[in-house]
Parts: structure tokens; sequence; C-alpha cells
């Protein structure tokens, strides 16, 4: 098996369907997410991302650079929104390991202007 990578980055760009799923299964359907009536009279002027689903976006790539980990702890923040249809860059990096626990940096920022949406640190350790 070859060794994982210590840093893993993807571009995409996230839909309304996705944030409509995300809703459906979360059960957190604030309009600012699923109605883009509602939300162009916001002053987002659109629909953002639920912030748990960027989380999501970013624990699967925290688990590829650690395969077979899992999450001990997550630190985030969100200092921008995050739009449909904008491309996104999400990225993973390890910054530390010591005592089995890894921490991973993760980001994720707007490929067009650079501008960080969501940015944090996962703890990930041995899987129990």
């Amino acid at each position: 098996m070859a060794p994982s990578p210590d840093h893993i980055s993807i571009e995409r760009s996230l839909t309304q369907a996705e944030f409509d799923l995300f809703a459906r299964l979360s059960g957190d359907d604030n309009p600012i997410h699923v109605d883009p009536d509602f939300s162009a009279r916001t002053r987002f002027g659109r629909t953002v991302a639920h912030g748990l689903y960027l989380c999501s976006i970013l624990r699967g790539l925290a688990g590829q650079v650690r395969p077979g980990s899992r999450q001990l702890s997550k630190d985030v923040r969100f200092p921008a929104p995050t739009y449909t249809g904008e491309p996104m860059r999400f990225s993973a990096s390890v910054e530390t390991e010591a005592a089995g626990v890894t921490r991973i940096a993760v980001k994720a920022e707007r490929v067009a202007d650079g501008v960080v949406t969501c940015e944090g640190m996962f703890e990930m350790g041995a899987a129990a």
C-alpha cells in the first residue's frame, strides 16, 4: 500500500441541489441555504453553504491524508460565505504529528479571488 500524502486538495463547485440535499439530510432548512428568493434579499445576495457541509467535505480530505484515522476534534471558523456555483478549492495538510495525534490544517477558498471561506484544524488519531 502506498503511503498517504501529507497534503491533498480538490476543486469543485457546490450546487443548489447539494445544499438542498444536505438540508434534507441534516434538518437544517434555513432559507439562507435553500431559498434563492429569500437569500437574494439578504446581505449575501444568494444562497450560501451550510458550515457543516463544508466541514464534511474537509473531513473527507483529512481522512484521505490519514486513512483509517478517526476525528478527535475540530476547530473551524467561517470568515466569508461559500456560494452556490462558485468554484472552490478544498485542502487538507498535515501540520504536526505527535503521540499518535495528527493535526491537519483544512481550508476552503474561492478559486477566483483566493478568499478563504472556511479554515481550521482537525485532530486525527488512530481508529478505536
